[in-house]
């Protein structure tokens, strides 16, 4: 019982996140997901869940994806999608969770200092950020940091962003879900999943109005930073 209210408010604080800031499921919920139900099973629910949202969040804006700039991304993630999915099989939980909590805490601290890079630019750039995101969706349920360093190095605005990121987390999670499979969850907490989702999703929109932009942004790149930790620290006291 108490590991459903868990898994409905780790589902329902991502999905606020998401809504109120236009990214951060993923990070803010994997961590909690892994420590949770445990590695594989965290990650495979990060996938459906946030492929979900991404899905709903592409309905108003599809027509500004860029669809030849996007292919390259995609490219990518397919080939390094099962690369991720062969190291969840091989790896120990401890080192799972050491390797998923370093991913996610190396992948928000780039985020945060806006990493410049000329590798991070161009056609070159679109295939190294794809490649990591489908590695790093697949292994760690966190796909997004790698296309945001490489918006960030593009110049690209929020509206140019926003809907492309969608897309590729269309994308990317749906590359996951069929390479590592759906996650064996009984059917309450499939429902009580959706709800919260749902129920994210309103309270995101209502609160985005009142909330600045930065100060939300912090705030879940904050949350994503102390579950990367915390998951780096439970890995090492597994081993």
């Amino acid at each position: 019982m108490t590991g459903d209210v868990l898994l409905t408010a780790i589902v329902l604080l991502g999905s606020s996140v998401q809504w109120l800031t236009g990214m951060g499921f993923a990070l803010v919920s994997v961590p909690a997901l892994v420590l949770l139900l445990g590695p594989a099973e965290g990650v495979l629910l990060a996938n459906c869940a946030a492929g979900v949202i991404c899905l709903i969040g592409l309905a108003g804006g599809w027509r500004l994806v860029r669809p030849r700039a996007m292919l390259p991304f995609c490219l990518a993630a397919a080939c390094t999608v099962p690369a991720g999915t062969w190291l969840t099989h091989q790896l120990p939980q401890a080192w799972l969770l050491l390797v998923m909590g370093a991913l996610v805490t190396l992948a928000v601290l780039l985020v945060m200092q806006g990493a410049r890079a000329a590798a991070l630019r161009g056609t070159r750039g679109a295939l190294f950020a794809g490649a990591a995101g489908g590695f790093m969706n697949s292994a760690a349920g966190v796909g997004g940091p790698p296309f945001s360093l490489y918006a960030v190095n593009a110049g690209w605005t929020v509206r140019e962003f926003v809907p492309n990121a969608m897309f590729y987390g269309v994308i990317v999670n749906a590359f996951s879900v069929a390479s590592n499979g759906m996650p064996g969850l009984n059917r309450v907490q499939w429902a009580l999943v959706i709800a919260a989702m749902g129920a994210g999703g309103l309270i995101g929109r209502g609160l985005a109005p009142r909330i600045p932009e930065n100060r939300a942004r912090l705030l879940v790149l904050s949350l994503a930073l102390a579950g990367g930790v915390t998951a780096v620290g439970k890995g090492l006291w597994g081993l």
